[in-house]
């Protein structure tokens, strides 16, 4: 059931690239402190639904927004600055890191707070160095991206989100372009922040990740929601066939 009182509601969102339409009038909610993990075939819109959701990527209709402001209702005169506003509340961690070659890790996760949000430098130092050693970074602060391991990056992705303090974070297959035992320590930390009660939507193929940390999935195909939930409900008992077909081909590949 989708909460009453959503931090962010998604309406009707239309998306198209050239013919091939993308989104077809999904719509969902994501409550304070819920975390919400959108689940499907490759080519289902998920990674696209999420970039909307920040206004990465603009949908051709609908409306997104968070409770309080701001919102944003889509069509053709909607322009990129009007739909970079939805990212006043929310922060991304791609799926490919997208941190600066050049800048060390302390510039990569300051350079957001302190050019943009305009915050003193004393408090954004302090706060990166504090997130960098609760992710067991500290140490690489003045190491440049190429020194460290994907799972290491992966973890400066989150750090750099987190100092933006979002509402909302978005992750985008945080694990897929991760060695297998690189996954463990990122999925770690996002389950620790899900403990703490921060509000998510996660992008993700790690099933049984889903059912530990989410509270509700969405399983999306061909552009539409076809089913959502409770977790435990939607991945181990689903309600609609293409749910289960995909569920038990993800669980049995072979």
């Amino acid at each position: 059931m989708s909460p009453t009182s959503p931090l962010l509601f998604v309406e009707n969102i239309h998306k198209s690239f050239g013919a091939n339409e993308v989104l077809r009038g999904i719509s969902f909610s994501v409550g304070s402190g819920e975390v919400v993990a959108l689940i499907g075939p490759s080519g289902s819109g998920k990674t696209t639904a999420l970039r909307c959701l920040n206004g990465l990527e603009r949908p051709d209709q609908g409306t997104v927004g968070f409770t309080g402001g701001p919102e944003v209702t889509f069509g053709t005169k909607t322009t990129a600055k009007q739909a970079t506003v939805l990212r006043q509340r929310s922060a991304m961690v791609f799926q490919g890191h997208h941190l600066f070659p050049h800048l060390t890790v302390l510039q990569n996760i300051t350079i957001g707070p302190l050019e943009v949000q305009q915050r003193p430098k004393d408090e954004v130092i302090n706060e990166a160095q504090a997130l960098l050693n609760r992710v067991g970074l500290a140490e690489k602060a003045n190491e440049y991206p190429s020194s460290l391991s994907g799972g290491q990056q992966q973890r400066v992705g989150i750090v750099r989100a987190l100092m933006l303090k979002p509402d909302l974070l978005l992750f985008d297959e945080p694990t897929s372009a991760l060695d297998p035992e690189l996954v463990g320590e990122v999925l770690r930390v996002i389950k620790e922040l899900a403990a703490e009660g921060w509000s998510m939507v996660l992008v993700t193929h790690e099933l049984a990740f889903a059912r530990d940390v989410a509270d509700r999935v969405v399983f999306m195909d061909q552009g539409v929601v076809v089913e959502e939930g409770p977790a435990a409900q939607v991945l181990t008992e689903p309600r609609q066939e293409r749910t289960r077909n995909f569920i038990q081909r993800l669980l049995n590949p072979f």
